[in-house]
């Protein structure tokens, strides 16, 4: 009876062995191409490329099946991958062009053809590169870009230390939106070398890649280009408060308040820095409301001053510059006494001399009044004796 019972065992162990084995072979035996084509290509919008591919080849046979593409790709030199699946054909971005371009694409099977499983295909990979032309030194340098109160940008920069006397720059700016690149059209200039750029009114360009180039111009040498990618949204610099006002609530709380910067920056996209002063201490802290309420350590302090700058906050950009600083507000804790002390002298002299001068008066007056008086008792004893 145990040998039964044992071959039984045997049985369904050999008869799950043979299935699991049956499925091993089945997948090992599907195999799927990688997409064929593939290739970046770059339209002319000084770094937005366009990656895409074909499908591969014999998917007739996959019918059954999900096909997907796994694409990879980065900045030659970037530590990580971005990594997109799609069922499309083609895939768009932003690269820094100062660097080459490299991606990979693989093809992914899921569904009933693989049973349920995984299959992938080998990589296909390209790459893209601008050829340099000039030297390294005639690039510009210490690029500097600026949305100034999120409604006109200026970029300025300094030139290469290799151009010669004859070269000068350019500046293209494209985002998506624009039919084409476009050329600065307002430069600014130093000795006639453009050295910046004051953009005109740029109409929904928050929340997606800007591209700029700079490049240069000589009849004696190459100039090597600049490419730069920004979003608006992340360098705008606001204006600075203003209308800072006090309030002693009492000994010990005091309330700082200011208006808000004046621009089209709505108020919740604005984060506050605060220096507050008390006497020779200073200390700094932050808010996102447009006042706060600062305790005092000290009931004897003699003066209080603060001043307030203000950035474009989390919620409405990953970063951004802070204003300049608003002008310093201040209050002194002993003003009465000084206020006191500037009325209280000039009034006591002026008292002091009024009284002089009544006290005079009344003398003189006291001693006319006993002229007359001694004058008439005379008159009168003479007429009595007559």
């Amino acid at each position: 009876m145990a040998f039964i019972h044992l071959d039984i065992r045997c049985l369904y162990i050999l008869l799950i062995c043979t299935a699991f084995g049956s499925t091993l072979s089945s997948n090992a035996e599907i195999k799927v191409n990688p997409p064929q084509d593939f290739e970046i290509v770059d339209p002319g919008y000084l770094g937005y490329l366009y990656l895409q591919w074909q499908p591969p080849l014999s998917l007739d046979n996959f019918k059954e099946c999900t096909v997907e593409y796994e694409l990879k790709y980065r900045n030659i030199d970037s530590a990580s991958w971005k990594t997109i699946i799609t069922k499309n054909l083609h895939y768009k971005d932003g690269f820094d062009l100062n660097k080459g371009v490299e991606a990979k694409i693989h093809t992914l099977l899921l569904g009933q053809c693989t049973n349920g499983s995984e299959v992938q295909s080998s990589w296909s990979e390209a790459t893209y590169w601008i050829s340099p032309q000039g030297n390294l030194e005639t690039k510009i340098q210490d690029m500097d870009c600026v949305y100034y109160n999120w409604q006109y940008l200026l970029c300025s920069w300094k030139p290469g230390m290799g151009v010669h006397f004859d070269a000068n720059y350019n500046l293209f700016y494209w985002y998506e939106g624009l039919d084409h690149v476009l050329q600065c059209a307002n430069y600014i200039k130093a000795n006639r070398k453009n050295i910046g750029c004051t953009f005109p009114y740029l109409e929904s360009s928050d929340y997606k890649d800007f591209y700029i180039c700079v490049n240069g111009s000589s009849e004696s040498q190459f100039i090597r280009p600049s490419y730069f990618i920004f979003q608006l949204q992340n360098i705008v610099k606001p204006l600075p408060p203003d209308y800072l006002s006090f309030t002693v609530k009492n000994s010990e709380e005091i309330n700082l308040k200011w208006s808000i910067p004046k621009g089209p920056i709505p108020a919740k996209c604005f984060i506050y820095e605060i220096e507050f002063t008390e006497d020779d201490t200073t200390w700094v802290t932050t808010t996102v409301e447009n006042e706060i309420y600062i305790t005092r350590t000290s009931n004897e302090s003699q003066q209080l001053c603060f001043l307030v700058r203000s950035k474009v906050n989390i919620y409405c950009s990953d970063d951004g510059i802070w204003s300049e600083w608003s002008e310093e507000q201040c209050w002194k804790g002993d003003i009465w006494k000084e206020t006191l002390i500037f009325f209280l002298i000039p009034f006591a002299f002026v008292s002091l001399l009024v009284l002089l001068i009544t006290c005079l008066l009344l003398y003189k007056q006291k001693n006319l009044l006993k002229m007359i008086f001694h004058t008439k008792k005379e008159a009168f004893s003479n007429q009595e004796i007559h």
